[in-house]
């Protein structure tokens, strides 16, 4: 049967590696990014308990099921397949003391089987081995990673944090890599599950379950309608204002009611803020631009602002763009660059104010900390790059050429206001409040959050 073995080394205790792996989210943050793959059913990892990932695009996916088995923290547990492409298939996790040192090692066995027999293993043993590490080396890193931000310098107390847009695309990262470090989350969502704390809410309608928002210690509020559904007509326009100003105005005034409100509320804005702005450098402390998204944030902001007088510290996260392999914007252009058909959006000399989804949700997480940290945070990575660089760094990742931009004028014709408001605006935005504080960033370089994406790392972690 063939056999495949990962180790690493961890610079913390195996208790610590072990606890960050049996805690709700461990999965979500172990999931690789480029594979097409999500916790359906989730699950703790308890003896006989299971767990249902969805692999595959729709209507061609299909459900892969795992068992628990050997649950010995912290030595470790395997999860063993009872229904899903394999024949047969185990993967041992192994959490390992280190001799003589205060860390410890993470090893991953994984056994499998395809149908067919030993002839199929030998066809399809290197692909397969292949895919497996640079799963397992991305897995590796993301645990080292997740572990030093959670455990290096001073420790907070477990929170209870509330998160709206908690099923997109930071919103579930973040849920889960606060999960991971030991705090209770509850999802404030149109959809709550029963026997969970999901929080329901309906901004349209204005309802909120201001009940379940009681207690909470922190709120990040992610939520609001897609700027990239379509052209900005009138009506789109005004879904797009109504979800983030009116939603937000519901929240802050549900929680200036609660007896305790919660003493930070981290509100998402963006770096649209600025408007195009060309080649300018824009801290923090840059004015408003023009246009319909600048005064969108504007709008925003002010709502969120009004929680401070409830004595709530209030933090914008003006955001960039999120980099990842599950969605956003890389997500929507890797089709055609891995085709080769990809290229800069318009002549490529416009910024692009970037950031790792990691370095995101990382920040985030400082910022839940900083008790010295309010207003408005650019969350940005420190070197921006123009448009023409970026896809010429994302072609060489992928081994493709970029040699098809998309000329401004078609980006107008296709998408209206939508192009010059965001697809071709300038904005040179500097993270200097994170910098001031001593944030340092897991993926200053644009190559290497791209290389992590989309699991092209040059770092073998397996054997």
């Amino acid at each position: 049967m063939p056999h495949f073995v990962a180790e690493s080394p961890i610079p913390w205790p195996r208790e610590a590696l072990a606890a960050f792996h049996l805690r709700p989210g461990a999965l979500d943050r172990l999931l690789p990014p480029w594979q097409p793959v999500r916790v359906e059913i989730p699950g703790p990892v308890a003896e006989g308990a299971r767990v249902t990932l969805r692999m595959g695009h729709r209507p061609l996916g299909f459900r892969f099921v795992a068992e628990h088995r050997d649950v010995r923290p912290p030595e470790g547990f395997s999860d063993v397949q009872v229904r899903g492409p394999f024949a047969r298939f185990e993967h041992r996790h192994r959490f390992l003391p280190e001799d003589g040192a205060d860390g410890s090692r993470l090893r991953d066995e994984i056994f499998w089987t395809l149908p067919g027999g030993a002839a199929v293993d030998r066809l399809a043993r290197r692909p397969v081995e292949r895919e497996l590490g640079r799963m397992l080396a991305f897995r590796h890193r993301r645990t080292r990673s997740d572990l030093s931000r959670q455990l290096d310098g001073p420790q907070s107390e477990a929170r209870t944090v509330a998160i709206t847009g908690a099923t997109g695309l930071i919103g579930t990262a973040l849920a889960a890599y606060l999960g991971t470090a030991g705090h209770e989350v509850r999802r404030v969502t149109r959809r709550p599950r029963s026997g969970t704390s999901d929080v329901g809410w309906d901004p349209a309608a204005g309802r909120i379950d201001a009940a379940g928002l009681a207690g909470v210690d922190a709120v990040i509020h992610l939520a609001g309608e897609s700027l990239f559904g379509g052209r900005w007509t009138a009506a789109r326009k005004r879904a797009i204002r109504e979800s983030r100003v009116q939603g937000t105005r519901l929240l802050v005034d549900a929680l200036a009611r609660l007896p305790a409100p919660p003493g930070v509320l981290l509100s998402c804005s963006a770096v649209g803020f600025y408007g195009n702005r060309g080649d300018a450098p824009l801290p923090e402390t840059a004015g408003p631009g023009e246009g319909f998204l600048a005064e969108l944030c504007r709008q925003w902001e002010a709502e969120a602002t009004r929680l401070a007088e409830a004595g709530t510290r209030v933090v914008h996260l003006r955001m960039g763009v999120v980099l990842s392999a599950r969605g956003g914007a890389l997500g929507q252009v890797l089709p055609l660059f891995r085709l080769g058909l990809g290229g800069p959006l318009g002549d490529g000399r416009a910024w692009l104010p970037w950031i790792s989804l990691d370095d995101a949700v990382y920040a985030v997480d400082t910022l839940l900390r900083r008790q010295d940290v309010s207003g408005p945070v650019n969350l940005v990575a420190p070197e921006p790059v123009r448009q023409r660089d970026y896809a010429r760094t994302l072609a060489r990742v992928l081994r493709r050429p970029a040699l098809l931009p998309a000329p401004a004028p078609a980006l107008r014709l296709a998408f209206g206001e939508l192009a010059d408001e965001a697809l071709l605006c300038s904005a040179r935005v500097r993270p200097e409040v994170l910098l001031r504080a001593g944030y340092r960033f897991e993926h200053p370089d644009l190559e290497d959050a791209l290389r992590f994406e989309l699991g092209r790392t040059r770092e073998p972690a397996a054997r």
